[in-house]
């Protein structure tokens, strides 16, 4: 069920989902442990809170006041026995207290009496339960420096009683202890939960990396593990692998000979008019032949591609510069830049150098300047190609790519071969993972954009 929200609020939670929501599964999946992990930690710190820890402070606030105030009690009426009653109440309370009559004490007393910041959550109800106790007399309670004993002054007519008892009278550690034994239980909950997810995470992850991998051309062996879902898309994606490999594989054999019986005959015409006199129309055939051997290397080149060669890490910048300078005696003017940081990607060299070599080939037809640039942006690496040649239109900057089309309608040679150098190009950079895109030049002609990720 989708529920339909305002498109302001909409927007606010997609970009709110964007922003803080993770990107990865590993700490989506986290997250969905995490949160209600910490929500049932808060609402059982807060019942245990309310149904035990106070009431159990309370409770203990309440005694000690009740012995303070039994204990002024007592002093008030039988000041003979201060003595008698101060040993009482340290052996049966462990309530130590002094009676302080002279004025002159009691003020040293109150302004010397910073025994460090009042503790609330220690001291709050005892003040309370005092304030109860006491509601026409002025009381004060402090922590001593290392928190363990309590400060508890009153003030009466018949002098300033200090009270000293320890922090155990009126409060329950067993707070803390409950804390500490959810806080551990989480964690070691969280530490589980984490490599058990990164097991599983790493699985997926895996598939993934192969599965790029293969759009690249590079044959990474895979064995499926992990949860019997991910088990059964790696068994998928190995078995599509396999059935890409054969058709490519069937296709190459059937165009390789088709390439061996297209050429006997053609070889055969060849040498008969080799043997005849030389006239015009004999050198139109030879041309002619000449040009179906041309156009048959190129589709075998297209279709075939370069599917044996291996992936090396390929320097980019070297493999340019070797290109660049068969283009160096020709009627155009090359220039070349390049950036030192440019990183060398793993790819097939022969496919590779193919591909740019189409690309800067039709810039030397069309063009009398071209411009080459190397750069590496946002883990990819850039190649430009420009000219100030005629360009290619809009609307059939897509249709160049389409096999044997050309803008030459006419299909002469001396404008272009057949058709498929720009195929060929997208069909190996595509098989790199990476894309071309064609764009108006700052010369006034084309550019080439090839991007490939690093």
């Amino acid at each position: 069920m989708h529920i339909k929200f305002p498109d302001k609020l909409d927007k606010t939670l997609q970009y709110l989902k964007l922003k803080i929501m993770p990107n990865t599964l590993f700490f989506r999946t986290m997250l969905l442990i995490f949160i209600p992990l910490i929500l049932v930690q808060v609402v059982s710190v807060i019942a245990f809170w309310d149904g035990n820890w106070e009431k159990v402070g309370r409770r203990l606030s309440n005694n000690l006041a009740n012995n303070i105030t039994t204990a002024i009690e007592l002093t008030t009426n039988n000041s003979q026995d201060l003595e008698k009653i101060q040993a009482l109440y340290d052996k049966n309370y462990g309530i130590k207290f002094d009676l302080i009559k002279d004025e002159k004490e009691q003020l040293s007393i109150k302004s010397s009496t910073h025994y460090g910041e009042e503790y609330k959550l220690v001291t709050g109800l005892l003040e309370k339960s005092l304030h109860h106790k006491f509601p026409q007399t002025v009381t004060n309670v402090y922590l001593d420096d290392g928190h363990e004993n309590i400060i508890i002054l009153v003030e009466t007519g018949k002098g300033l009683y200090r009270f000293n008892t320890s922090t155990k009278n009126i409060f329950s550690s067993s707070l803390f202890g409950f804390v500490a034994w959810m806080v551990g239980t989480s964690l070691l909950l969280f530490l589980v939960a984490t490599l058990f997810l990164r097991i599983q995470v790493r699985s997926i992850a895996t598939l993934a990396q192969v599965a790029e991998d293969f759009g690249k051309g590079i044959n990474t062996p895979f064995k499926p593990y992990g949860s019997s879902e991910v088990r059964k898309a790696g068994i998928a994606f190995i078995k599509m692998k396999e059935r890409i490999l054969k058709q490519i594989s069937e296709r190459t054999q059937m165009l390789a000979g088709v390439s061996h019986d297209l050429r006997t005959p053609l070889t055969r015409m060849k040498l008969q008019l080799a043997m005849l006199p030389e006239n015009d129309e004999n050198k139109e055939f030879i041309d002619d032949i000449g040009e179906m051997e041309k156009m048959l290397d190129g589709y075998l080149a297209f279709v075939s591609g370069e599917g044996g060669e291996k992936n090396t890490f390929v320097d980019m910048n070297e493999l340019i510069l070797s290109i660049i300078n068969k283009f160096r005696n020709g009627k155009a003017m090359i220039r070349y830049s390049t950036n030192d940081q440019v990183s060398a990607i793993q790819g097939r060299e022969q496919a590779l150098k193919r591909a740019i070599t189409n690309i800067i080939s039709n810039a030397f037809n069309y063009g009398k300047v071209i411009a080459v640039a190397l750069e590496s942006n946002n883990k990819k690496l850039e190649i430009t190609v420009d000219d100030d040649g005629p360009g290619i239109p809009p609307e059939k900057r897509e249709d160049v790519f389409k096999a044997f089309y050309r803008l030459d309608e006419s299909r002469n040679s001396e404008t272009g071969g057949v058709g498929l150098g720009l195929s060929i190009a997208r069909d190996i950079i595509t098989s790199h993972g990476g894309k071309i895109e064609l764009s108006d030049s700052e010369l006034g002609g084309l550019r080439v954009l090839i991007s490939i990720p690093l």
